[in-house]
């Protein structure tokens, strides 16, 4: 028979891993120059490596006027370019909702796993007028600039100064 004093209360170890939270830019000024397409190829290593690592990954696009959770957070298992094939672009910058939504993930992520490292990788050409706050619940967060041609605005230079994060250019992250 069994009795309460059988039952036993194991403490479990806390679960480390990584999340990868993908922060996509896809309004209209990121189809300028192919920046939505190379930004996807991109994103595509980038989920190869969290595979690879078993690391979570999430997906948050961001376009006109909305922000919604494409993918995860999950390990991606056979992730490739079917998944981003559909995501299209246009419309204008909501950089801002996006950050909001991401931050809503991030923040789900800590509550459920609260030793998890979780990492933030926006991906734009920062053409907005927006000033997110930095989100609260990441540990590390890279900015990566799709921003091209002879007038650069530096905005994403700028917003990674000012959240203490990370700035690369897409062709130092590829190169």
């Amino acid at each position: 028979m069994l009795r309460a004093e059988h039952l036993r209360f194991v403490r479990e170890a806390p679960r480390g891993g990584v999340l990868h939270c993908f922060l996509l830019d896809c309004s209209a000024s990121m189809l300028t120059g192919e920046r939505l397409a190379l930004a996807k190829g991109l994103l595509i290593a980038l989920f190869d490596r969290a595979s690879t690592a078993r690391a979570e990954a999430a997906l948050v696009c961001f376009g006109g006027s909305d922000a919604d959770v494409r993918f995860g957070p999950a390990v991606p298992r056979w992730w490739n370019e079917r998944w981003l094939r559909p995501v299209g672009g246009g419309g204008g910058t909501p950089l801002a909702v996006g950050v909001g939504r991401a931050a809503r993930l991030l923040q789900d992520s800590a509550r459920r796993k609260p030793a998890q490292q979780r990492w933030l990788w926006i991906l734009t050409d920062g053409r907005t007028s927006d000033e997110p706050a930095r989100p609260r619940d990441v540990d590390q967060i890279v900015w990566v600039d799709f921003e091209q041609g002879a007038i650069r605005l530096g905005r994403c230079a700028s917003l990674a100064d000012g959240w203490g994060a990370r700035y690369v250019t897409a062709e130092e992250l590829i190169g």
